[in-house]
């Protein structure tokens, strides 16, 4: 009798245990993912990345690749660096595709299919935003875009088309193309950091037209020092910047970072420029996707992704 009763208890003990077992909620888990929406009559693709944490809106950032690229190379890029931070922080990241791997960014060229077609990726994104929007409570009052080159203009872009949608912007390895300068800016007080080398090879600094190796009429920028001013006095930002120098971290990669912030402007926005003195067509702290020779230098003094989030969990739009 003993131990049939020990047998009975030890067998309720068992059910009890798989009960609660089944009962605990799952401990959340990230997600990354591949997806698709039409947009403009175009199939558009994209990859998006969830953090585990998902009990409050979050803060949605747009990673644009550069021409030729695409979103599952831009997370190669930067080295995975924007997942981590978003489930270190609690943001969606969205790594969208250009139209055969290019963004109609407004420079006014015909170059490519995006540009000829006049693809309207202003829509595809804001409609993205929407769609993730719908499967992952989000801020709306915390949207931002970068990108590196044509996924920097096409930041740029995004910040002037579609101002309301938009609380900041980081392009990276660019500065503004002439048709977008021309447009005067953004129509309303946005927050703005830039990343540059002073000797990047394709996009000259002091501004000029975009020289890709082999290929020319490929578009127009305005200097740096002009993109600046530009978004400096739009945002009602003070005309003289404060400079500072970051650390240099790696005195071995010939490069430093000087930080330039013009602050405070309008309706609390920022606009700030790392300068990186001898520095190419990369991204800071990122893989180089080209030789040297075709690119120029990437620093190791600087971690963009980090300095832009740091940045943009800072800004909301009002």
């Amino acid at each position: 009798m003993k131990r049939s009763h020990g047998r009975r208890l030890h067998l309720l003990g068992a059910l009890v245990a798989a009960a609660v077992a089944t009962a605990a909620p799952a401990a959340p888990v990230a997600e990354s993912r591949a997806g698709a929406l039409s947009v403009g009559g175009y199939e558009r693709t994209y990859r998006v990345h969830v953090p585990p944490v998902t009990e409050r809106p979050l803060p949605v950032v747009l990673v644009l690749h550069g021409g030729g690229g695409t979103g599952a190379g831009m997370e190669r890029l930067t080295r995975g660096g924007f997942n981590r931070l978003a489930d270190r922080w609690g943001f969606v990241v969205l790594y969208p595709d250009g139209l055969d791997r290019h963004w109609n960014d407004g420079r006014g060229v015909t170059t490519y299919r995006a540009h000829r077609e006049n693809v309207d990726d202003v829509a595809f994104l804001v409609a993205l935003v929407d769609e993730i929007g719908r499967r992952t409570p989000i801020d709306r009052t915390r949207v931002y875009a970068t990108g590196i080159s044509n996924g920097g203009l096409m930041a740029f872009r995004l910040a002037i088309a579609a101002a309301d949608r938009v609380a900041a912007i980081a392009p990276v390895a660019i500065s503004m193309s002439e048709p977008l300068a021309r447009t005067g800016g953004p129509p309303r007080p946005t927050s703005m950091l830039l990343i540059s080398g002073t000797e990047d090879p394709l996009v000259p600094w002091e501004g000029g037209e975009i020289g890709l190796p082999g290929r020319r009429g490929v578009g127009r920028v305005i200097s740096v020092a002009e993109t600046m001013r530009l978004w400096a006095a739009r945002s009602g930002c003070p005309a003289a910047p404060v400079v500072t120098y970051e650390p240099d971290r790696d005195p071995a990669d010939d490069t430093r970072v000087r930080r330039e912030r013009y602050a405070p402007c309008r309706e609390g926005t920022e606009v700030v420029l790392y300068a990186v003195e001898g520095g190419g067509h990369t991204w800071p702290g990122g893989v180089p996707y080209l030789p040297e020779r075709i690119i120029g230098r990437t620093s190791r003094d600087l971690d963009a992704s980090a300095v832009i989030w740091s940045f943009f969990s800072r800004q909301a739009r009002r």
